[in-house]
């Protein structure tokens, strides 16, 4: 018996030591298994965390665009107001020109009477303070007669021949210009020197 039971016993141990390899070669793999899926864990943080900083970054340049866009967008508003403010009589001033066209040529008729020369003092009165407040919103009559013709401000509507003068003078002013502050409301009509 103590042959059989020694026969055992060596069974016993190789089940053992066969068990116990196994143990061992499932841990091993649990470990690497376990190693695995940590350095997975972390490939997926590291992925994640690239994602979410590029997501930030294009959320950043976003923002700067549209910051940019509301800046230049406020910048216009702002001069777009100035410009309404500048030229806020424009519209009005040019509806008045022909009036103060009336005015001037009523002022070249030749009066005699003494009826006739009040009713002339009061137009010219009226003309005069009219004149003024145009000026006070900015309108100035564009000289002509004498410069240099500027097709800006000027419009050529005939040439004459005068041998004094140079070529491109202005030698007549046929309708008068004027310009509210730096923009032309309506040209000079005027004859250039050929």
């Amino acid at each position: 018996m103590s042959e059989t039971t020694e026969n055992k016993e060596q069974q016993e141990q190789q089940i053992s030591q066969t068990t116990e390899t196994e143990l061992n070669n499932e841990n091993n793999a649990q470990d690497e298994q376990t190693n695995e899926v940590e350095l997975t864990a972390e490939e997926k943080l590291s992925a994640e965390v690239a994602e979410l900083k590029a997501k930030l970054e294009e959320e950043e340049n976003r923002f700067l665009r549209l910051r940019a866009d509301f800046d230049n967008l406020r910048r216009r508003t702002q001069l777009d107001r100035e410009a309404a403010e500048k030229y806020r009589a424009q519209k009005l001033l040019t509806d008045l020109l022909p009036v103060i066209d009336n005015f001037e040529r009523a002022l070249q008729v030749e009066v005699s009477s003494d009826d006739a020369q009040a009713l002339y003092k009061g137009i010219e009165m009226v003309y005069k303070t009219f004149i003024e407040a145009t000026k006070q919103e900015g309108l100035e009559v564009i000289p002509a007669e004498g410069q240099v013709f500027d097709p800006t401000v000027h419009q050529a509507v005939m040439q004459e021949a005068d041998s004094e003068k140079e070529s491109g003078i202005v030698l007549r002013e046929l309708q008068k210009g004027y310009k509210l502050k730096d923009r032309v409301l309506r040209p000079s009509m005027v004859s250039v020197n050929e």
